[in-house]
């Protein structure tokens, strides 16, 4: 069953910022990019590191520990050593509250 969970609001990422959160007992890495909020899960999916503290250019997040890319919006690798993706959650803007609906 879906759950919608706040995690934030808008007035804790301004644009270009992320931050990890705790949900559920898992990290999530949510970025503001230009006003658009996205939720992943905070983990490189090439050796378990996370990604918050790599690189963020554009809508692409660098893992900080060997460079694996995934793209924010989808979770897709961009470029390896990693190849699979990082599972997304969508986010929700209630006021100047943010939700992720969690599965």
């Amino acid at each position: 069953m879906n759950k919608r969970i706040k995690i934030a609001t808008v007035h804790e990422l301004a644009p270009g910022q992320y931050k990890s959160v705790a949900v559920e007992g898992e990290r999530i890495a949510l970025f503001n990019i230009d006003g658009e909020f996205y939720a992943l899960q905070d983990v490189c999916t090439h050796d378990g590191g996370i990604l918050t503290g790599g690189t963020l250019k554009g809508y692409i997040i660098e893992c900080p520990r060997h460079g694996a890319q995934f793209d924010v919006r989808t979770g897709a690798v961009v470029r390896m050593p990693a190849y699979i993706g990082v599972k997304t959650y969508p986010v929700r803007l209630e006021g100047d509250d943010l939700f992720i609906i969690w599965e």
